[in-house]
């Protein structure tokens, strides 16, 4: 074919510009968000049943699957983990001690890789305390807080600029008992730090106290003169969350199989009981009950609670104006000894690790009432007691 000059210079600027909009198209926000991310979920265990201590997986979302990407076995029983608020660094509370005789157990802080969740050690430290069972993390990334039940207390660690953690910056011994058989000494069971990270609130189970810690976030430590909030005799506060939105928290009592509701004074931190709700399905009978875990869905408007001994997953309503709960019904858990359970950061899932039966259960999240459906699909873990989910893009 032949072209006149004027033709050919056309058709090569046509050319030209088709490849500079071919290459923006390639780079675009709508390109990139086309490219497949990664879900990676992390599995806490006892060290009990052959399991290899900490498990890395990849979650087909699709499909409902996982894949093994990692196992980590450095200490006995990793029961707890904790990620960073910039999800470069996980850390892993061990029932084991540095040595065969430290009654004490260990943190262990982990650096994540970017392209696939694997985690490298970056550096061990003794916990302090015997039994370490929660651990957590300020949301500015500064301090880790640890707690210990058999031992009753607590420790506080600096978080380092390559995200190890000090030696222990803070450790506190709590004291007393109250009238259930269970508590006849103190049992630290959760540190929640509050929204902003001024404060943390210590669950005690032993003592039925809730204590509110400064804290200092320059140095890791908390002050040794908490504020007290005494709960009701017998309930056993274990776990804590806060409204993410909302000015009330949720306390969930262990022992008496309730959620005590309040309401939170966000100038000081203070706590007012304002509600308390049953757990339980009334229609059920089991010799043994204890409640374990408590998480809210994506958008707050419904919370949920585990039971062990029902093995159930009890769903409430949060309203929004009071802060109040409204029981919607009672889900089984798929399996037996709901320790844990995780909610979809993307709202359409339900993990619950069933430690007794060795398995995750994953659940559909009906966002119109709150409740959850059984998918059928399970992940086999050897003894799973804490679900942690990261996003990879």
């Amino acid at each position: 074919m032949i072209y006149k000059t004027g033709n050919l210079f056309f058709a090569r600027k046509v050319k030209q510009i088709s490849f500079i909009l071919l290459f923006i198209l390639m780079c675009s926000p709508i390109s990139l968000m086309a490219q497949t991310s990664k879900e990676i979920i992390y599995v806490g265990t006892y060290s009990q049943n052959n399991s290899e201590g900490i498990y890395v997986l990849e979650f087909d979302r699709e499909n409902l699957t996982t894949t093994t990407v990692q196992t980590i076995h450095d200490k006995e029983s990793p029961t707890f983990l904790a990620l960073h608020p910039n999800k470069k660094f996980l850390y892993a509370a061990y029932r084991e001690g540095k040595d065969a005789k430290d009654e004490a157990g260990t943190v262990i802080a982990y650096s994540i890789a970017p392209d696939t969740g694997k985690l490298t050690k970056i550096n061990e430290v003794s916990s302090v305390g015997a039994s370490p069972c929660h651990i957590s993390v300020d949301p500015t990334g500064n301090v880790v807080f640890l707690s210990h039940y058999k031992g009753g207390n607590l420790s506080t660690f600096k978080i380092l600029e390559n995200g190890g953690v000090s030696e222990a910056a803070s450790f506190i011994q709590h004291t007393g008992r109250s009238v259930h058989a269970n508590q006849t000494t103190a049992h630290m069971h959760a540190m929640i730090p509050s929204k902003d990270g001024q404060w943390v609130y210590a669950s005690d189970l032993g003592i039925d106290q809730i204590l509110k810690y400064k804290v200092n976030k320059t140095n890791g430590t908390v002050d040794e003169n908490p504020v007290i909030f005494q709960t009701s005799p017998g309930a056993g506060p274990r776990h804590f969350v806060f409204h993410p939105s909302l000015p009330y928290a949720y306390s969930l009592e262990e022992l008496s199989n309730t959620v005590s509701v309040y309401s939170l004074d966000e100038t000081n931190g203070d706590l007012s009981p304002i509600g308390r709700i049953n757990m339980l399905n009334d229609k059920l009978h089991s010799d043994y009950n204890a409640g374990a875990d408590i998480h809210f869905s994506k958008d707050a408007q419904w919370l949920y609670a585990s039971n062990r001994g029902q093995d159930n997953l009890v769903v409430y309503k949060v309203d929004q104006n009071t802060g109040l709960l409204e029981t919607q019904g009672h889900v089984p858990s798929g399996g037996k000894h709901p320790r844990n359970f995780k909610v979809d950061e993307k709202g359409d899932f339900v993990f619950v690790a069933n430690m007794e039966t060795d398995n995750l259960a994953i659940f559909n999240i009906d966002s119109t009432t709150g409740m959850l459906k059984a998918t059928g699909k399970n992940i086999e873990i050897p003894r799973p007691v804490f679900i942690e989910q990261l996003f990879i893009e």
